[in-house]
């Protein structure tokens, strides 16, 4: 029977009904803030489906993985929901292949699925809906979900005139989602900004706040308990006379000690002379000590005063002193029991008060057995001891260290670092530093020489090299002999039982078991 008058009446009426809710719809969804999305997509799925006489809308967008999750969802009173969470490439595989490929699906029956539909077919009747009208939701021409209308209660044709006015909706809520996908993005990303700049922040405040915190000793920089205990020591010695003996390898820092323990002593008002004795030759370094008279030996044609003359009322810091030869060492043993000596070629004995500092990256016991070194010099010197920590044995300083020179050569060159990034100063940790603080110093040099940003880059070589295999607790390692092993870790380590990344540390013992076990296996540091 041909539809009648009042037929044609009605369906122009519905769908002027439903042409003003989609302008409604259009217009509510402009400018609409991210947070107030879901609920305006929700209203509108219960506005349409009752609007068309539909039973339930469900809107779903996919994982990478291909499950489906429901995000936005109406089902009128009575109907059935759909399930939170499916994997659709399992429970709708034609379907989900259909969508992927921007198909819209009208299912007006479940029996009209095509034969390899079975699966699909199988899941519908099992959640209810007797019509369905699927769309695909895309961005950037990438399917992320669907919109699924149905109809629980009776089959539903689903006529072009009707898909078309569900596309409608669908175009709208997937240009709105996008919207908010990417608006989300963006504060996502602007967050995660912020964050890192506070981070960037705190952690510049702080290393610059180490930097600055000298702990009253001049240009020397470290909080570690390594450091800490040789300045205790130097507080200790620098007010009394004592003759101090600064043991370490070179670029420890054994000049700013022995500058720091004259600051603080009675004799800082006078200038400190210092000495390298491994920089002059054996046949200069006596006139350059003691004076030489005119005319002492060819060439001298004036009389020259001597460091320790220079040095009088002050301090002399005698640096590689093991560099001496054993008839300097002599005269040198003279001048530190009475405080006498005589110039090159001269034989009027000149007094002084002197107070020596000396220094040496050699063991001088070993040099002493060796017959390198006078024993009753050593003795002499040896007055007040003080082992200057290897760079290795105080890894927690090399933040602060790396600053002071990243800002130092920065202010220099005319390329101020604003950032060393955590695997750089990491790599600086895990370096070994034969060099010690002067090496260290030059990588920072040299790093910023040759880069060109305000973020520290090491350049490549050693530091930059694969760093060593991990070392295992020692009851990881119970097949191999436990003396062997602790030599190696301790090789590692540079002899450094204590702290963190000591030999303790990494064999997972208490610093007083690991020195317990190497008394009963008979590991000694060597000399």
């Amino acid at each position: 029977m041909p539809p009648s008058e009042a037929d044609h009446q009605e369906a122009s009426e519905a769908r002027l009904r439903f042409e003003r809710l989609l302008a409604d719809l259009a217009t509510s969804f402009v400018g609409l803030p991210p947070d107030k999305v879901d609920g305006a997509i929700e209203d509108a799925q219960r506005h349409v489906a009752e609007t068309l006489g539909l039973d339930r809308s469900s809107l779903f967008q996919f994982t990478p993985d291909g499950e489906m999750i429901l995000t936005h969802m109406w089902v009128a009173p009575g109907g059935q929901s759909f399930p939170p969470r499916s994997n659709a490439k399992e429970h709708f595989p034609w379907c989900y292949a259909q969508g992927m490929q921007g198909k819209v699906l009208r299912i007006s029956s479940v029996n009209d699925l095509p034969p390899e539909a079975a699966r699909d077919a199988e899941t519908f009747r099992k959640h209810g809906p007797k019509s369905t009208a699927l769309f695909p939701l895309t961005v950037d021409g990438q399917v992320f979900g669907g919109l699924a209308f149905g109809a629980l209660r009776e089959e539903r044709h689903w006529t072009d005139d009707l898909v078309a006015r569900l596309q409608v909706v669908a175009t709208l809520f997937e240009s709105t989602l996008a919207r908010k996908r990417s608006e989300e993005a963006l504060r996502r990303t602007l967050d995660e900004m912020e964050r890192l700049k506070e981070q960037l922040q705190r952690e510049k405040g702080y290393l610059e706040a180490e930097v600055e915190a000298l702990h009253g000793h001049a240009g020397i920089l470290g909080n570690s308990p390594a450091l800490r205990e040789v300045l205790a020591q130097v507080e200790r010695v620098a007010a009394t006379e004592a003759t101090v003996l600064l043991l370490g390898e070179t670029g420890t820092g054994k000049g700013l000690l022995a500058e720091t323990i004259h600051a603080r002593s009675r004799r800082s008002p006078r200038t400190m002379i210092e000495v390298n004795c491994a920089a002059l030759s054996p046949t200069l370094i006596e006139a350059e000590l003691f004076g030489r008279e005119k005319g002492a030996y060819t060439g001298a044609l004036s009389r020259q005063a001597g460091r320790f003359e220079l040095a009088d009322g002050s301090t002399l810091f005698l640096d590689e002193v093991a560099e001496l030869q054993l008839d300097l060492q002599a005269k040198l043993l003279r001048v530190l029991q009475d405080g006498q000596f005589e110039r090159v070629g001269g034989t009027k004995t000149l007094r002084v008060d002197v107070r020596l500092i000396a220094a040496s990256n050699r063991d001088l016991a070993q040099a002493v057995a060796a017959g390198q070194f006078r024993a009753d010099l050593y003795y002499r010197l040896n007055a007040f001891p003080i082992a200057v920590p290897a760079l290795r044995e105080r890894t927690e300083d090399i933040p602060a260290l790396a600053w002071a020179f990243a800002k130092e050569f920065g202010r220099a060159l005319g390329k101020p670092i604003e950032r060393i990034p955590q695997e750089v100063m990491a790599a600086l940790q895990r370096y070994p530093w034969p060099g010690n603080v002067r090496e260290l110093r030059n990588v920072i040099e040299r790093a910023i020489i040759l880069g060109d940003s305000s973020t520290l880059q090491l350049p490549a070589g050693p530091i930059t090299a694969q760093s060593p295999e991990p070392l295992l607790p020692l009851d990881a390692a119970e097949r191999a002999s436990a003396r062997t092993y602790i030599l190696k870790v301790l090789e590692r380590t540079g002899w450094r039982i204590r702290g963190t990344g000591g030999a303790a540390e990494l064999l997972g013992l208490k610093p007083t078991t690991l020195e317990a076990r190497m008394k009963k296996l008979g590991i000694r540091r060597p000399a």
